[in-house]
């Protein structure tokens, strides 16, 4: 089989630690062909996603490389032996790699953490609401397009909507809610779609307000991903040209830090089992009822 053009993050992110395993145990590229029977640039090709490697050739390079039987094992064996084939595949050809990259990483996370700050992060989306969203991210409005990247944005949710459901914590920024898409109604609606779906028992959602000051403008959006195991999470910073992903401990332990301080900073937790009139304090739920309430 010829190599792959372009590689999934899936694959890029195996043939990545494949590559650091190698480096960290000291063996060349030719030191690790030869304990598969292959040539050097077979490795090349595997540590860069573009060729699969055999569960036999796995087992025998993560064994020389000193990663012994253990989760983050267990995880590289898995990440190899999964196909890569979901849902998102029928939308190969109509959207771009990086939004198929990213539906299979939320789909084999352990866990979704997301702060946003202008806009109500796309698992939280009402169908109404990922429209306006897709209509004015449209170089041109053409309603097959259109339609095609809401239903795709409406079945990455299938992640938090299944049973059990990946666990998943948002914090938003109150600018993103204050924010008018497409219209009044449609954000009342969508206000009305944040308290619904923090009656989930997996799913955490809490305000940054602006009194808050400013440090979730200074963090940027973000979106931390749980792996099997510390060493493969992931961490996926929007930018204004694409997204871009890292992998290494210092990015994720810094992103992780900060979440941790957005949720302090921010609103206590939605809690829709209690009526907001009954809070003594000021929380999520209030400030969202509030919204709702107020949007003209």
């Amino acid at each position: 089989m010829p190599p792959r053009s372009q590689p999934s993050e899936r694959h890029r992110r195996l043939g990545a630690e494949l590559r650091k395993l190698r480096l960290s145990a000291g063996l060349s590229g030719d030191q690790a062909a030869a304990l598969i029977d292959a040539d050097r640039g077979r490795v090349s090709n595997i540590e860069a996603g573009r060729v699969d490697v055999p569960r036999n050739g796995l087992h025998k390079l993560l064994r020389a490389y000193g990663c012994t039987e253990g989760p983050l094992f267990e995880g590289l064996m898995a990440m190899a032996q999964d196909r890569g084939k979901g849902w998102w595949d029928e939308y190969r050809g109509v959207l771009g790699q990086p939004a198929l990259d990213l539906a299979e990483l939320e789909a084999g996370a352990t866990r979704v953490r997301m702060h946003e700050s202008s806009a109500v992060p796309g698992m939280l989306q009402t169908a109404d609401y990922a429209r306006a969203m897709c209509t004015m991210a449209a170089d041109e409005v053409t309603d097959e397009p259109i339609d095609r990247g809401v239903e795709f944005r409406l079945a990455r949710q299938r992640i938090i909507e299944r049973s059990p459901g990946t666990p998943y914590h948002a914090v938003i920024h109150e600018g993103a809610l204050h924010t008018l898409v497409g219209s009044a109604d449609i954000m009342r609606g969508q206000l009305r779609r944040l308290i619904e779906v923090a009656r989930l028992p997996h799913v955490t959602v809490q305000v940054f307000p602006f009194s808050a000051g400013g440090f979730s403008a200074y963090s940027r959006p973000f979106a931390l991903f749980g792996g099997p195991t510390r060493e493969l999470d992931t961490v996926r910073l929007e930018q204004p040209l694409g997204s871009v992903l890292l992998h290494d401990h210092q990015y994720v332990d810094r992103y992780s830090a900060i979440f941790t301080k957005l949720t302090e900073l921010a609103l206590p937790p939605v809690d829709p089992e209690t009526r907001p009139e009954s809070h003594e304090g000021r929380d999520s739920l209030t400030l969202i009822h509030h919204l709702m309430y107020a949007m003209q």
